[in-house]
């Protein structure tokens, strides 16, 4: 037998397999390793005992197990001198460097193991991938569960508890019931089938173009509107149909809430799932506001077109869709009681816009052919919006006043709100008063105005009228037009018109407030040291007037021009020396003198008195033109009424209102509170009723007498006779009555002021005439049984000025009137505002010419008043020519 396979010998400690253990001692195995294996230094050198034999494997194993006090499942005492072994059983012992984790005792398992275990430094703080991607599968497991949650106990609501709104309800100031109007009462419901498909599809393309097909909600759309909420906007921007559908149909709550907009989601989840689309669809246009007070398409359909829903075509379609984005700001007939911005031409301009948008849409989704809708390439005919009946003759007026007032002066009530109804709107107006004022408008045109004989001068003659209680301010009666259902603009509120010499008793009151500037002292001091002007006092009634600053310097503009003022018919006044006292040129309505009396004052302090009397600033022309005195602004009949009657309660300013209180089932929400003021002195506002008086007892205004009772007032008339005026008052009631003519219907594109020369069959209509006639007629039956009350008797005030230098050179008496006039040039009228043009006798900057008034001197039932002279290089008219903005009564907070 060769060598290499003789077997070794055996040891005597138990054969072939102790002898392999034996072998394998020295190694720390991974299972056992023998007691003697500790790693300790001595045994690295050999100086330990010798190794145990083992008797068998059991025996090896248990021992094993007893020595290894570095492996898996346990760490040593310590990892450092004296700590155990590590995993690998590394060199340990009792003073053994060690090589395991150094844990002291038995590990835990961590369900979340964060901060994380064995890591150092930053790692530490860095989660693992294992726990990021379960948490978030845990939260979305836990919004899945919460919406299930919510989903299943989420209900639908009914759609008759809530698709129905009430009325509102307007009172007479005596508590009878004047209208009910303005909740969804306009609604008639149409099946799916009479909704023609160019309106189903017209707002599928601009709305929600994936509807008949989407689960009811947008996940982009939501998310873009609760982004839009997180930064503090309003939750819109991600509705679909169906969720609008249950906003307008299915919810009470229309706050405009995160809370509200899950249950709307939710809730547009479950319709989405289980009501069928046509349901829906006709759901949502059955129940849309289209304005108009128009709730649903079968309404809107005749509110903006007259006929059925079924009748409409595609271009009707788009334009109704075109609305359902918000009736104020698309409803071609202009919103501006709720919103001065929302003007008939941005209305237009807007819905235009949006309709073609929407028809290229339809093409663009194949719901419309090309030649199809070239055919709808403007925007469609839609009739006046006044289509109720209820609102007709006077009401819509009233309605309309009151709406704007409540809007624009409670902080309670949204014009949402208002539109959704249930409120009892008590108003100011006097059921009688406001019969007799349209009684005395109608009688006059048929009487005198007769547009079928002479269209070129009688037609579209506008009539405009306001009443308001001195003690109060309450507006008692108004006129707005012929018919709220076929004139729209309301003509006692702001129209534009100029209100010419009606304006001078706030030059007077101005002066015996204030007084002129000391024409001797710096301007500066002048300021200061001023003379309080008596009614007396004197001024030149001269024609051709040249004005002069308050120091005497001739008044120029920027360009050197000067300025003469003329009288109406180039009339002068007391030749030679041409002296006037201030209370006849008021009476006889002088321009010359009231301009230079402005110009001494300061036109500062008379568009201060005009605005402490009542007046708006917005209606106010510029103050920087001597014209200004002449009345070039255009304030509402209702301001004009307001201002009169601060002189009337002696000097105390009431601003005009037209709503006492509004209610609804929780009470009042609503309640006017007085805040007048003192705007003049009792001396200097009865000195202007004295002043005034004589204006009807023997000037311009006699058709205004009323026998028996205290009478004041003025005229006015503007240059070119494009306006009229008579405001007068007796101490319980102030009245304003203007006249005018233009052309303003809704179809209309040009809105201009024509002139009146001939209207009514007179040669000029002045406000000493039909005005005057008006007011007087009215005013007869609105005090009939009432108390007779005179004015106060005035006190003395001021100083009798002298501003007439002796003449040096006794002039011809026809001197005056004998210049040639420059040929007459009519300033171009803005577009904003179509204000009548202040003079037709000069061109803009051809002042050195007859560009006074137009008042002709006189007395008794002959007599005219005075009119306007224009700015020479900048429009005038600042007036809204629509509803109640820009200086009407309720254009704003004040109003």
């Amino acid at each position: 037998m060769s060598e290499h396979r003789r077997k070794p010998p055996q040891s005597q400690g138990g054969g072939r397999a102790a002898a392999r253990r034996g072998q394998s001692s020295p190694s720390a195995g991974r299972r056992a390793a023998p007691r003697s294996a500790t790693g300790s230094p001595s045994d690295a050198y050999g100086s330990g005992d010798e190794e145990r034999p083992y008797s068998g494997r059991a025996e090896a194993r248990r021992a094993g197990q007893r020595s290894n006090s570095g492996g898996r499942r346990r760490a040593a005492d310590g990892a450092g001198p004296g700590g155990g072994g590590g995993r690998r059983g590394g060199p340990g012992g009792p003073n053994g460097p060690g090589r395991g984790r150094g844990r002291s005792g038995p590990a835990k398992k961590r369900i979340i193991d964060y901060p994380r275990a064995g890591k150092y430094g930053a790692a530490r703080w860095v989660p693992s991938w294992k726990l990021v991607t379960g948490l978030f599968i845990g939260f979305a497991g836990s919004l899945v569960a919460i919406a299930g949650v919510a989903y299943a106990l989420v209900g639908v609501p009914d759609v008759a508890k809530t698709a129905t709104a009430q009325n509102n309800v307007y009172y007479w100031s005596d508590g009878s019931q004047m209208v009910a109007t303005g909740g969804e009462t306009n609604r008639q419901n149409i099946g799916y089938a009479e909704i023609p498909a160019a309106m189903r599809y017209a707002v599928i393309s601009q709305e929600n173009k994936t509807f008949e097909t989407d689960s009811g909600i947008d996940p982009k759309g939501i998310a873009r509107a609760f982004l839009n909420m997180a930064k503090g906007g309003e939750t819109q921007g991600g509705s679909t149909i169906t969720q609008q559908y249950v906003k307008n149909a299915r919810l009470d709550d229309q706050s405009q809430t995160i809370s509200r907009k899950f249950k709307e989601i939710f809730v547009a989840i479950k319709v989405g799932a289980t009501v069928d689309k046509k349901e829906i669809m006709a759901g949502y246009l059955n129940s849309a506001y289209y304005g108009r007070n128009a709730y649903g398409i079968q309404a809107a359909a005749h509110a903006y077109f007259d006929k059925d829903a079924k009748k409409l075509n595609p271009g009707q379609c788009a334009f109704l869709a075109a609305v359902l984005k918000g009736a104020t700001y698309y409803d071609p007939a202009g919103a501006e009681s709720i919103d001065p911005a929302a003007t008939a031409e941005a209305n237009s301009r807007r819905a235009e816009l949006q309709m073609q948008d929407t028809l290229n849409k339809e093409v663009e989704y194949g719901h419309l052919s090309a030649s199809v809708r070239s055919k709808y390439t403007k925007l469609p005919e839609v009739q006046n919006p006044r289509s109720n009946t209820q609102l007709s003759g006077q009401i819509g007026y009233l309605v309309d006043l009151a709406k704007a007032y409540i809007i624009n002066n409670s902080d309670s009530i949204t014009a949402n709100q208002l539109q959704q109804g249930g409120y009892s709107i008590h108003t100011t107006f006097d059921k009688n008063k406001v019969k007799q004022l349209e009684n005395a408008v109608k009688k006059v045109r048929k009487e005198s105005i007769k547009p079928d004989e002479r269209p070129k001068t009688d037609k579209y003659v506008q009539f405009g009228g306001a009443s308001v209680n001195p003690d109060t301010g309450a507006i008692e009666a108004i006129y707005g037009g012929e018919d709220a259902t076929k004139h729209f603009t309301n003509n006692a509120d702001q129209t534009g018109a100029q209100v010419g010499s009606t304006f001078k008793p706030f030059v007077l009151a101005a002066a015996m407030s204030w007084g002129k500037k000391n024409p001797k002292l710096g301007d500066s001091q002048a300021q200061d040291e001023r003379t309080i002007v008596s009614p007396d006092s004197f001024y030149s009634g001269k024609n051709k007037l040249k004005i002069k600053n308050y120091d005497g310097t001739i008044w120029t503009d920027k360009n050197g021009k000067q300025w003469n003022q003329t009288n109406d018919g180039g009339a002068s006044y007391n030749a030679p020396s041409y002296r006037i006292d201030l209370r006849e040129a008021m009476r006889e309505s002088v321009n010359s003198a009231y301009v230079q009396l402005g110009m001494d004052v300061g036109l500062d302090k008379v568009q201060q008195a005009a605005l402490d009397a009542g007046i708006l600033k917005s209606s106010l022309a510029s103050a920087n033109y001597p014209s200004f005195s002449l009345g070039t602004s255009d304030p509402s009949a209702i301001r004009m009424a307001g201002a009169y009657s601060t002189f009337a309660d002696s000097g105390k300013q009431h601003d005009p209102y037209s709503v006492d209180q509004v209610t609804n089932e929780t009470g009042t929400v609503f309640q006017h509170e007085d805040k007048s003021k003192r705007a003049f002195t009792p001396p200097v506002a009865d000195n202007v009723t004295d002043v005034l008086k004589t204006v009807v007892d023997k000037g311009t205004g006699t058709k205004a007498q009323l026998p028996g009772r205290d009478v004041a007032g003025k005229t006015g008339t503007t240059d070119g006779n494009k306006s009229a005026w008579f405001v007068g008052y007796t101490p319980q009631l102030s009245t304003a009555i203007t006249m005018y003519r233009m052309d303003d219907n809704e179809s209309s594109k040009k809105r201009e002021f024509l002139e009146m020369y001939g209207t009514g069959g007179e040669e000029k209509i002045h406000g000493a005439s039909f005005p005057a006639e008006i007011w007087h007629d009215y005013m007869e039956q609105a005090l009939k049984g009432t108390k007779v009350i005179d004015f106060p008797t005035p006190e003395d005030i001021g100083t009798v000025v002298n501003d007439v230098p002796s003449p040096s050179v006794t002039p011809s008496p026809t001197e005056s009137e004998t210049s040639s006039p420059t040929p007459s040039v009519t300033p171009s009228e803005t577009a904003t505002s179509p204000s009548p043009t202040a003079s037709e006798t000069c061109g803009d900057f051809s002042w050195n010419c007859s560009t006074g008034g137009t008042d002709t001197g006189g007395t008794g039932n002959g007599g005219t008043d005075g009119g306007v002279t224009a700015s020479p290089t900048e429009s005038t008219g600042n007036g809204n020519t629509r509803g109640t903005g820009n200086g009407g009564l309720f254009g704003g907070p004040n109003g």
